[in-house]
């Protein structure tokens, strides 16, 4: 059974930065365009970043420059890394393998001083 599963959330000051980890427990990464998704507390899950299975990588611009997403195959893990930290960042951070339904449970974000 495939399992997707999200790390590296936490509490941290504007301005700061995380690294938030998916590890998939099959070689799902290499295998398909993964995404990650932001669910900000009472709104909709969002797509803020992609990567594609050759390493093109997409953005929501609202994240663009401060977001970058990378992956690697030889870990089975899909990274986002975040800096510059905003309040509006707070929230759940969720990765997908598209068009599949392979989710994670979310990692937690809090952005707060």
């Amino acid at each position: 059974q495939v399992q997707l599963v999200e790390s590296g959330g936490g509490l941290v000051q504007p301005g700061g930065s995380l690294r938030l980890s998916c590890a998939a427990s099959g070689r799902i990464i290499s295998a398909y365009r993964m995404e990650w998704y932001h669910r900000a507390p009472g709104k909709q899950r969002e797509l803020v970043a992609s990567i594609t299975r050759g390493g093109d990588t997409n953005y929501a611009d609202s994240v663009k420059d401060r977001f970058t997403i990378s992956r690697d195959n030889a870990k089975n893990t899909v990274y986002l890394e975040i800096n510059s930290l905003k309040p509006d960042d707070t929230g759940a951070y969720y990765c997908h393998a598209f068009a599949t339904t392979y989710w994670g449970q979310g990692t937690p974000v809090t952005v707060s001083s």
